[in-house]
């Protein structure tokens, strides 16, 4: 399966306790850190929801 690495870049602070969950979920947790993730409909799904504090490639 692919896989993709999903980092944050913006702080999740002062955001909705959602979106916060969302990172958290992702594995997320400081700005610069980089997880990777299989990808799937679920972990694209999450991405989408927090599209605005993380950026994706390829890996």
């Amino acid at each position: 399966m692919a896989k993709i690495k999903v980092t944050q870049v913006k702080s999740g602070i002062k955001k909705p306790q959602n979106q916060k969950r969302t990172l958290e979920a992702l594995g997320l947790k400081r700005i610069g850190q980089v997880v990777e993730h299989d990808n799937t409909a679920n972990i694209l799904g999450m991405i989408n929801k927090v599209k605005h504090l993380v950026s994706v490639e390829e890996a």
